[in-house]
């Protein structure tokens, strides 16, 4: 374990964020450096507990403890490879996991919980620091070829597992970049680009191949790849936006989130985006209380917006862990996102009734009710309102992947939720058609689309070979 008093001695500590009104103006991320000494001590606050609830609260079954204790003792190549021994890109969950680990650490009962992300995100820091991360390419190729639809967090963790097993390895990624929703649904403030393009340069020098503006379904065709390789992963997001249908919708200047965020994140990485949907001098309203809308909020206040509110159609929750949800599952409480320190109202059980506009087609008024709990929210009489909306930004959430293409053309066999409908092995109905993370889950975490890419690896490993040595 770390230090044995450890967790008495020493209180938790995190980076802290960057002025608001040094950030507010840049794209860059939004914590300032953390010393790697402070780091160390925040490793020896943990118990290394006799049954660490960490591993079951973190959807990769991370080995905490251990990589805890080899940063107490400043074993930070050891640390490094213990925390890839289940993560293949602990960069991207040490900065937009919401650490579930954290809210199932045994410390957390009565004491602020160990510093997990933050550890873990200064282990993968330091071991790109000392140029510890090299390309694995396998010693001996299979002769199996698999094509992997998206190269979202699922598709690429798939990716290199299997490059690693020996198969050859094709990446389809329909956008003109690799990295998915990492790429084009994360604003930079949270994680800046060039996380994503030196693992996309470590797995090609391992063999992977990646071909990008290769929308499978619509410019390459889904029955060529069935005859060209050997198995198929379908590992694209879940992009089909759960819409607002009420009167004005069809207003000029209410868009989809994702229709906001991946033209930003366009242009800091230097391309000319014609008619961008912007923000500035305007009056915003998102819809919806999410992470998709604090980014959006974060986002608008870059853009300098006249105003920005954002509504959530649910109660606002308490400061505290709800008894609802008691230790160690995922509590219901507030957060307050670094978007949220930056200015804006956040405003709670309200819901839209309609948009109005000018004469030009655009929208100008959101017209809302207080409404009441769920499931019914029913409205409150007397409480109507209507305030300015010059910007409308939906965020509330997606009902699934897109039907039409890809999926339509194999048709493989879908849930009750719309998702691809797979066995334990990750199989889709389908034989050889294989389906991970948000695909196969529906919207979920990058923790939970990294670990259903590995264990959907290892199901593509077992059909091809008959066994799989994959972790």
């Amino acid at each position: 374990m770390g230090k044995v008093t450890g967790f008495l001695e020493y209180a938790r500590e995190t980076p802290t964020r960057r002025p608001v009104a040094e950030r507010v103006n840049d794209y860059f991320e939004v914590y300032q450096p953390f010393d790697e000494e402070k780091v160390r001590l925040q490793g020896g606050r943990c118990m290394d507990c006799g049954i660490p609830f960490c591993h079951t609260g973190c959807p990769l079954t991370n080995i905490i403890p251990d990589w805890n204790d080899f940063v107490w003792q400043g074993r930070w190549r050891d640390a490094i490879r213990q925390l890839h021994a289940t993560n293949n890109f602990p960069e991207f969950t040490g900065r937009i996991c919401p650490a579930p680990c954290e809210a199932a650490c045994v410390l957390g009962i009565n004491e602020p919980p160990v510093a997990i992300k933050t550890i873990e995100r200064t282990i993968i820091d330091h071991a790109w620091a000392e140029g510890w991360i090299k390309p694995e390419p396998p010693p001996l190729r299979t002769g199996k070829k698999v094509a992997v639809i998206g190269s979202g967090p699922a598709g690429l963790a798939a990716a290199q597992q299997l490059n690693r097993a020996g198969h050859t390895v094709v990446v389809f990624e329909k956008n003109d970049r690799i990295g998915g929703l990492l790429r084009y649904g994360i604003p930079d403030f949270k994680m800046e680009k060039h996380h994503i393009d030196r693992r996309i340069e470590q797995m090609e020098a391992e063999g992977v191949e990646f071909r990008v503006n290769a929308n499978v379904g619509v410019n390459v065709s889904a029955e060529e790849l069935r005859n060209d390789f050997d198995a198929l992963l379908l590992s694209g997001g879940a992009e089909w936006p759960r819409n607002l249908n009420v009167p004005g919708r069809d207003l000029k200047g209410i868009h989809y989130a994702m229709e906001f965020l991946p033209q930003q994140n366009k242009r800091v990485a230097g391309d000319n985006v014609l008619d961008q949907i912007m923000a500035t001098d305007k009056h915003v309203v998102i819809i919806g209380g999410g992470d998709t809308g604090a980014d959006c909020l974060g986002t608008s206040h870059r853009h300098k917006a006249a105003s920005v509110n954002q509504f959530e159609i649910m109660p606002q929750p308490p400061d505290d862990r709800a008894p609802s949800t008691p230790w160690p599952l995922w509590p219901l409480q507030m957060r307050i996102e670094s978007a949220h320190e930056e200015g804006g109202v956040r405003q709670w059980s309200l819901a839209t009734t309609k948009f109005t506009g000018d004469e030009q087609g655009n929208v100008k008024k959101l017209h809302g009710v207080k409404v009441g709990p769920a499931p019914k929210f029913d409205p409150i009489p007397g409480s109507e309102f209507e305030m300015d909306a010059e910007l409308v930004l939906l965020a509330m959430g997606f009902l699934g992947p897109v039907r039409n293409g890809l999926l339509e053309q194999l048709t493989v066999e879908l849930d009750p939720r719309g998702n691809v409908k797979a066995d334990e092995n990750y199989m889709s109905s389908v034989p050889g058609v294989f389906a991970a993370g948000d695909m196969r889950r529906g919207q979920s975490l990058v923790v939970w689309a990294i670990a259903e890419g590995r264990k959907a690896a290892r199901g593509v490993d077992q059909w091809l070979m008959g066994s799989s040595d994959l972790p």
